[in-house]
């Protein structure tokens, strides 16, 4: 059993609703590793949502067909892209493992009002969606090769809501502006920078929690900072959550 088979409450064991595919999702952590301790970006999901209300989670959410035609400056490194092509079964493509990252850029800028990348191009354009407009109209736009793979995990079948979830995680000086009135979703709040001691103590998803602890050992054994470390892979297998690496 793992760590994050141990830990699902009794709500998230409840296996009794329709399957479904999950669907392709992404989450990016912005890292802050200039003090003692490492800090996280994290907010509450406001209490209207029906998915996991009053959460604390990282932003993210699910891949958007435009984020397939985001502008990006510079590209993931090889291995990275490697490990994004691992068993991708349907539509496997570069483009489509390009999408997961630019997904979780796009969704910490709608979340958390922070916009990740480095000056565009003057001729830079961008898709339609109201998201990546911002990012033309900040002059700005997202770049891949410091992007880390974390980890990727499957909801279980049968869950009310499914994702096929890739984590990635980003320095903070990543960050190329932000705005004072976060993000224009309003879907978190209480926006903050807790330590990864203190973002243990909030109330969390179980995933979020499992992938918090990825994160400490990355950063505790080096690995963090090396594009072809082991990432970890948690799908539900018959009657539990297998982990593997890839």
């Amino acid at each position: 059993m793992t760590d994050l088979e141990a830990r699902l409450n009794a709500d998230e064991r409840r296996m009794d609703w329709d399957n479904t595919r999950p669907r392709d999702a992404a989450t990016l952590i912005i890292l802050d590793r200039s003090g003692p301790e490492p800090r996280v970006l994290m907010g509450r999901r406001h209490m209207r949502h029906k998915f996991m209300p009053g959460k604390f989670v990282f932003p993210g959410g699910r891949v958007d067909p435009t984020d397939w035609r985001a502008p990006f400056a510079a590209d993931y490194a090889p291995a990275v892209l490697e490990k994004l092509m691992f068993d991708m079964k349907t539509r496997p493509s570069p483009a489509r493992a390009r999408a997961f990252a630019l997904a979780s850029i796009r969704e910490t800028y709608e979340e958390a009002g922070i916009l990740v990348g480095v000056p565009a191009d003057a001729d830079a354009s961008a898709p339609t969606h109201p998201d990546w407009q911002a990012f033309l109209e900040h002059g700005i736009v997202p770049a891949l090769d410091r992007m880390r793979f974390i980890a990727r995990a499957i909801t279980p079948p049968r869950r009310p809501r499914r994702f096929d979830t890739r984590f990635f995680a980003l320095d903070h000086d990543a960050i190329a502006t932000r705005l004072p009135e976060g993000g224009p979703s309003g879907e978190l709040e209480d926006v903050a920078w807790p330590t990864l001691s203190e973002a243990r103590h909030l109330e969390l998803p179980t995933i979020t929690l499992t992938i918090l602890d990825e994160l400490a050992e990355k950063l505790a054994d080096g690995s963090y900072d090396d594009p072809a470390a082991l990432v970890p892979y948690y799908a539900w297998q018959r009657r539990g959550f297998v982990r593997q690496l890839i």
